[in-house]
């Protein structure tokens, strides 16, 4: 059976073992956090390992047939997607599903599964980047013909997905600009969208910083037209990064630090968490708290091994493959799945502000889950075909002789 999968599965070994391993690991940490949630909701963790194991099976099909399509049809539908996406960002602005103060879901009906659509949105964006930076190599250091038609689709989905997932935002827009650097764009282009990303972002620290009371350790009322939308919840989310006060978000990073410093080197050993009990979304956005409190300090130095061996596997396609669509799609996939659990893990261990982003592959299951396995799925089909590129041509004895 093993000799058959091996037959049938094609493209990269090492990214292949990676999957499997990152989601075992998560069958065990997820059943083992969500103890608290199943006992909130009346529910059996046995069911949500069920949910987990459904949604990994489901996964793992996905990445079968994505890594079995050609890579080039990505191209042609990459256009579609990307525009598909944002009349659907603007829908979930206006219409999404609300949860704390943010419009970041739209309920899919008959399966009652939320959606979120920032995840197909990303995916559509670095498709579409690829292909443009695949088509503009001529002209890239032209600020109209070959810049303006790689920031503008960024900025685009950027301003789409900041109201309601800010972090997220950042991460695409980062991700992009690290993209078009590999890309050959001209640095002061680069270096302009920096400079002006960075305006807003020292606004808000410099909004955390004045309305914060650092003797009494409590953040100030803001005025009535800071508060709208998730302005608040910024402020609020800097403030507990800065001074680690007493507001919600430095209570998780409290949590999370406990949940650490319970792990030491070893751990406590599989489903022996405490801080499950007490971190806020254990199965989620602080998953890797839990992993290292179980598995200790050598657990997560693994975890973040496995992520880097990815990157170091997809940037081994990027410079295989000839065709220069495929390299710059498996590298901006990699790019933004990687970049994303380095600041999950990051807010984990307090090197970042709280931005709820889950660890890809690991946290529970949704449809962040489901369009990361796609997204391998793509990176897959394209080690596909350069290993297929690779292949020498092996001519017939026949055909041989006659020659």
């Amino acid at each position: 059976m093993i000799g058959s999968l091996q037959t049938r599965t094609k493209g990269d070994k090492v990214i292949w073992a990676i999957v499997v391993v990152l989601t075992m690991m998560s069958l065990l940490v997820v059943y083992s956090s969500t103890g608290t949630l199943a006992y909130k909701l009346s529910k059996s963790t046995e069911s949500y390992l069920f949910k987990q194991f459904v949604f990994i099976a489901i996964g793992l099909i996905i990445i079968y047939f994505a890594h079995k399509v050609n890579y080039t049809i990505y191209s042609r539908v990459a256009v579609f997607i990307f525009l598909a996406s944002i009349p659907l960002l603007l829908y979930t602005l206006l219409f999404g599903t609300s949860l704390n103060e943010a419009n970041r879901w739209i309920k899919l009906p008959i399966i009652n599964l939320t959606f979120q659509t920032s995840d197909l949105a990303k995916l559509g964006l670095f498709m579409y980047l690829g292909r443009q930076l695949s088509k503009k190599q001529a002209v890239i250091k032209d600020f109209k013909k070959g810049f303006l038609p790689l920031i503008i689709p960024v900025a685009i989905i950027c301003l789409l997905i900041a109201p309601a997932n800010l972090s997220t935002a950042l991460l695409v827009g980062a991700t992009s600009l690290l993209l078009m650097f590999i890309g050959r764009v001209d640095l002061k282009h680069i270096g302009l969208v920096v400079v002006a990303a960075l305006i807003p972002i020292m606004i808000l620290v410099g909004v955390a910083a004045a309305y914060y009371d650092k003797e009494e350790k409590h953040s100030k009322e803001l005025p009535a037209i800071m508060q709208k939308g998730r302005m608040g919840t910024w402020v609020k989310r800097v403030q507990g990064f800065m001074y680690a006060g007493k507001e919600e978000t430095a209570y998780q990073v409290q949590q999370a630090k406990i949940a650490i410093a319970k792990g030491s080197w070893m751990g406590l050993g599989p489903g022996n968490s405490e801080s499950r009990n007490f971190l806020p979304h254990p199965y989620s956005d602080f998953i890797y708290a839990i992993i290292i409190e179980e598995y200790g300090l050598m657990g997560g130095v693994f975890v973040l091994f496995i992520y880097l061996a990815f990157l170091f596997r997809c940037i081994r396609i990027f410079k295989q493959c000839p065709y220069a669509f495929g390299a710059f799609l498996a590298l901006g996939l990699s790019f933004t799945l990687v970049i994303q659990a380095m600041a999950n893990m990051a807010v984990n261990v307090n090197l970042f502000p709280v931005t709820g982003v889950t660890l890809p592959l690991i946290s529970m299951g949704g449809s962040s889950f489901l369009f990361t396995c796609l997204a391998i799925g793509i990176i897959l089909s394209v080690a596909r075909n350069v290993e297929q590129s690779e292949q020498p041509v092996v001519i017939p004895e026949e055909e041989a002789e006659e020659a």
